[in-house]
C-alpha cells in the first residue's frame, strides 16, 4: 500500500497517509479541517519476485527531478 503526502493550503500542515491506490484522495486537513492537496513524490519503489537482475541506474545528481534518475545514464 503506497504512502501519499499531503499539504494543507490553510495551515501548511504536511502529512503522509498510507492508502490503497483505488482510495479517493484526502480532502480535509486532520489538524484544521482546511483543504489539502496531494503532493507528487518520488516514492520508495517496490521489489517483487522475479524482478530483473539488471543494475539500477545511478541516482540523479540533481535529486531525481528529471524522472527516475536517468540524467546522463548510458548502458554502453
Amino acid at each position: 500500500m503506497p504512502a501519499y503526502e499531503y499539504l494543507c493550503e490553510e495551515c501548511s500542515c504536511h502529512f503522509e497517509k498510507r492508502q490503497k491506490m483505488s482510495d479517493a484522495a484526502i480532502e480535509q486537513c486532520p489538524e484544521c479541517g482546511g483543504r489539502v492537496k496531494r503532493l507528487i513524490s518520488g516514492g520508495a519503489g517496490a521489489i517483487t519476485r522475479g524482478a530483473s537482475q539488471q543494475a539500477a541506474p545511478p541516482p540523479c545528481a540533481s535529486g531525481g527531478c528529471c524522472g527516475g534518475g536517468m540524467c546522463g545514464f548510458s548502458e554502453n
